[in-house]
């Protein structure tokens, strides 16, 4: 299954994948070797493209008292930090950094109202850069549980992220582990949670979009 986001580019790079595996047919009966390096090229942007796009069932243990996994990716940060945006007050910060190659489908990391949700355009710095989330490109969303309280998580565009899709609608009713956007080419995302909040992941490890539990609240 592949996300929607990636329709439009999915077919556009099949088209010109068969364009250029029948020019080279055709053109260079001569040059076997040029023909097939030109059908492996092809094919690899090909993979890539579908790869990238991909977005797999998951299978999320809805709860209240868990905040899961947003996205796809390794751990990059956990620690208590100030949150100047929205609660401007203290709270857990844990960011979840995406490759190229990871899942870039971005999921309701809870269930709740939406109480805010921002676009802030900005720059391309790497995602992993300690100014990225307050200087990138970047959405800002806020959900309201009734059993936990708000939890804030922004999508941060990274250096060949170019565009940010966001879902998150305020006043919607969004459910845990469900699309919530979607991010191309590499960035990342940060969860801010309250400070008693009990972090579930450590640093560096990899975790699963909709399944993994980050925090227990």
């Amino acid at each position: 299954m592949f996300h929607k986001e990636g329709k439009l580019i999915i077919t556009v790079t099949l088209i010109l994948a068969i364009i250029a595996i029948d020019m080279s047919y055709f053109l260079l009966q001569d040059y076997a070797w040029l023909q097939y390096l030109i059908y492996a090229i092809a094919l690899f942007f090909v993979v890539i493209i579908l790869q990238f796009f991909r977005n797999p069932k998951r299978k999320t243990n809805s709860s209240d008292q868990h905040i899961v996994a947003p996205v796809d990716g390794k751990v990059v940060v956990i620690e208590e930090v100030y949150e100047p945006e929205y609660f401007k007050d203290k709270r857990l910060q844990v960011s979840i950094f995406m490759s190229p190659l990871n899942v870039h489908v971005t999921r309701y990391a809870l269930s709740g109202l939406v109480k805010f949700s921002k676009y802030h355009p900005g720059k391309f710095l790497v995602a992993w850069h300690p100014k990225a989330s307050e200087e990138n490109e970047r959405t800002t969303v806020v959900i309201e549980n009734k059993q936990i309280g708000e939890v804030l998580y922004r999508q941060i565009a990274g250096a060949l992220a170019k565009r940010i899709v966001n879902y998150a609608t305020e006043g919607e009713q969004v459910i845990q582990g469900t699309d919530a956007g979607f991010i191309k080419f590499g960035s990342r995302v940060d969860l801010f949670l309250p400070l008693d909040a009990k972090i579930n992941v450590s640093l560096n490890q990899k975790v699963k979009g909709a399944e993994d539990v980050i925090a227990t609240l």
